[in-house]
């Protein structure tokens, strides 16, 4: 079992930025891809970014360029460092992880943190 918590939400305005932190503890797989996944009100969840256990990373299209996902040396932590965020950006983060493979379905993620409000203001 692989537990996560997430930290590091909160609120900020149009063009700030915040970083999302994602603990992993209990037994970690070598072969494990971790992904942030975030979820609106009235919208469906969907992936924002996920890295593989090689360290290959994928974004959403709508993140690129704006967003880097990324973990300590000992793969234990989860970040995802978020620049020029926009009100859109507004969603439930939640930190997830999976064996073997990435992918950005979320029905394959086995594990999820509590997940991190984000607020941005226009």
């Amino acid at each position: 079992q692989v537990q996560l918590v997430e930290s590091g939400g909160g609120s900020v305005q149009a063009g700030g930025s915040l970083r999302l932190s994602c603990a992993a503890s209990g037994y970690i797989p070598s072969s494990l891809c971790m992904g942030w996944f975030r979820q609106a009100p009235g919208k469906e969840r969907e992936a924002v970014a996920a890295i593989d256990s090689d360290g290959s990373r994928s974004y959403r299209d709508s993140v690129k360029g704006r967003f880097t996902i990324s973990q300590d040396n000992a793969k234990t932590t989860l970040y995802l460092q978020m620049n020029s965020l926009k009100p859109e950006d507004t969603a439930t983060y939640y930190c997830a992880a999976k064996r073997l493979s990435c992918s950005f379905a979320d029905s394959q993620f086995a594990y999820w943190g509590q997940g991190t409000q984000v607020t941005v203001s226009s």
